[in-house]
C-alpha cells in the first residue's frame, strides 16, 4: 500500500466508531503496519478533542509510532498562507486555515491525503494535491 496521510477528520471518525470506507482503510493501514504519515497539526487536532485521559494516552501512543512529517515552521507557515491566498484570489475561501497547513504538508511531501472535508476537494481542484478514496 502506498504511504498516505489521513486527515484528522478520518482519525476522529475512526475514534468515534464511525464506519466509512476511509475509516476502514485507516483500520487496514494500522492493522497491517502500512506507512501512515501525520503532520503536527493533525496530531494536535485529534488529541485536543479527546476528553477521556485513557483514550488520550492510547491515541498519543499510536501517533508516536507513525511517521511524523516535519518542515521548518516558517516554511510551512508561509507555504500554507500562500496556498490560502492563491485560492482566495480565485474567489475560494477555505474555512479552516489548518486545512491549508495539512494540504501544504501533503503537497510538500507529495503524499496522497485521505479526508472527509470538502475543503480538500476544493484545494485539490486548484493544486496538485492528491486525494484518494
Amino acid at each position: 500500500m502506498q504511504p498516505v496521510i489521513f486527515d484528522s477528520t478520518i482519525w476522529i471518525d475512526y475514534l468515534n466508531g464511525t464506519i466509512t470506507k476511509e475509516t476502514d482503510l485507516l483500520y487496514n493501514y494500522l492493522e497491517n503496519d502500512y506507512k501512515i504519515y501525520v503532520c503536527p497539526v493533525i496530531v494536535q487536532e485529534v488529541l485536543q478533542g479527546i476528553k477521556e485521559d485513557k483514550q488520550h494516552s492510547e491515541v498519543k501512543e499510536i501517533f508516536s509510532y507513525l511517521n511524523l512529517l516535519t518542515i521548518d515552521h516558517m516554511v510551512a507557515s508561509i507555504g500554507a498562507a500562500e496556498l490560502y491566498r492563491t485560492l482566495r484570489k480565485k474567489g475560494l475561501t477555505i474555512r479552516k486555515s489548518n486545512d491549508c497547513m495539512i494540504a501544504f504538508y501533503a503537497l510538500y511531501f507529495d503524499l496522497p491525503l485521505i479526508h472527509n472535508d470538502k475543503d480538500f476537494n476544493i484545494i485539490s481542484k486548484h493544486t496538485p494535491l492528491k486525494i484518494t478514496v
